[in-house]
């Protein structure tokens, strides 16, 4: 293992924002109207200053000094070379991966929870509502809300609620509340129990149960989303800005950029700032979504309109989705389990800038195992389905005798998800 840092004064100072190289997605529709939803309809969820970013075409948008101050208890993170991983396949393939996993929380996800929190609190919101899957994005964004004084409510998708007990108390060592989804303390979730009193829940029901408490609150809480809107995309850039920096530092650059894809942040974090370079023929580069295959909203949905949520309280986005009433097999990469596909993510799929494959849970539990046992670290269930397309593409490298640069994102630590582990290793995984 072999690891590659910035010193802090090199992190980035700026987010990167794709839209300024692409031009701006379809708009979101008012399902009132069928219109370019109006700002102000989205103000009573939204600070306008997230609400500016998600519609900016600037390049370049300032991190707040409040923002870097708390970035910098975890970035600049690594990038290390997977050196025993490539002996191991015996590959003439160079693998590199960015771990996101030396966060407070684990993940990734604070790159975003804390800029969130940090614009809510400018504008005096004193409660947030949020979903959250696997619990990564929940706990991500009540230790940022203890940061700037701002309460936290999750709600937890059920089946994830009771596959990883350990992320509910992480939540709530950090002053969070969390209520496992679908619930009965919103109309949307007791709607979805008289249906199915057993449902599993999804990301589309727990966000319909957040939105519908912020929008309910009178303005005095605001709802936060870990995934799938552009400026949540816009944060997580540092991710692939450092990771630029660092391949400059040792004169080298990746063939192939690979990332899981549930909503489309991590993933966009480490690519969108390579998108240019390709989009400019500067680079031959391949830059790969890696979905599972109980949930391939890419691989097998539809480009089209439609509801971020069960509900149908979100505004409708044009993104590729399974439909918003789709409820996605209880697997174990909870993080993952989303019907559609960030606007930004499924705008540059169609125009085939990037590539996506959708993989089985246990190949990716496989691809965790074999990962853990050759570089020590045990990678989150999620993160997991970027190692298992690594491999297959390292597989390749050797079959065709080419020596390929390949990096992807360790977004999280599998630390709390033991429990899958668990299964797998006992033979019990479905």
């Amino acid at each position: 293992m072999k690891k590659i840092s910035l010193p802090d004064n090199r992190m980035p100072k700026k987010w990167y924002n794709i839209q300024a190289d692409i031009g701006p997605t379809d708009p979101p529709l008012d399902p009132e109207t069928n219109k370019p939803m109006e700002p102000s309809k989205l103000a009573v969820l939204f600070p306008v200053s997230l609400l500016d970013q998600e519609v900016s075409t600037e390049r370049w948008i300032d991190i707040p000094e409040e923002v870097l101050d708390i970035y910098k208890i975890w970035r600049p993170t690594p990038l290390i070379r997977a050196e025993r991983l490539e002996k191991y396949l015996d590959t003439p393939a160079k693998i590199y991966f960015k771990y996101e996993g030396v966060s407070p929380a684990g993940s990734h996800k604070p790159n975003t929870a804390v800029p969130q929190v940090y614009y809510n609190a400018k504008e005096g919101i004193k409660s947030l509502t949020t979903e959250t899957g696997a619990g990564q994005w929940g706990s991500s964004l009540c230790f940022a809300g203890q940061y700037f004084g701002v309460d936290v409510l999750v709600y937890m998708v059920k089946v994830s609620y009771h596959q990883k007990p350990y992320r509910r108390v992480l939540m709530e060592t950090w002053g969070g509340k969390v209520i496992a989804s679908p619930s009965n303390t919103t109309e949307s979730g007791k709607k979805i129990l008289e249906i199915n009193p057993d449902s599993p829940g999804s990301l589309g029901i727990a966000i319909s149960e957040a939105v519908e408490v912020a929008i309910k609150s009178g303005g005095k809480a605001h709802y936060a989303l870990g995934s799938v809107l552009n400026h949540v995309l816009l944060h997580q850039t540092v991710i692939g800005l450092e990771a630029k920096e660092q391949f400059e530092t040792i004169n080298d650059y990746p063939d192939i950029i690979i990332g899981c894809a549930g909503g489309g942040s991590n993933f966009a974090g480490i690519a969108f700032p390579f998108i240019p370079d390709k989009m400019n023929k500067k680079k031959d580069l391949r830059i790969i979504a890696v979905e599972p295959a109980s949930c391939p909203s890419l691989t097998k949905g539809k480009f089209e309109y439609d509801f971020g949520d069960v509900a149908g309280f979100t505004p409708l986005l044009k993104m590729y989705t399974l439909g918003h009433d789709f409820v996605p097999p209880s697997i174990h990469a909870g993080g993952l389990r989303y019907h559609g596909m960030a606007p930004l993510v499924s705008k540059i799929y169609h125009e085939k800038l990037i590539e996506a494959v959708a993989i089985p849970q246990k190949e990716t539990f496989q691809a965790a195992i074999t990962f853990a046992r050759t570089e020590g670290l045990i990678p989150a269930p999620e993160s997991a389905h970027a190692i298992a397309a690594t491999i297959r593409e390292a597989l390749e490298c050797k079959k065709r005798k080419e020596s390929k640069t390949i990096l992807f994102n360790l977004s999280g630590h599998g630390f709390l998800d033991l429990g899958a582990y668990q299964m797998f290793l006992e033979g019990k995984l479905e």
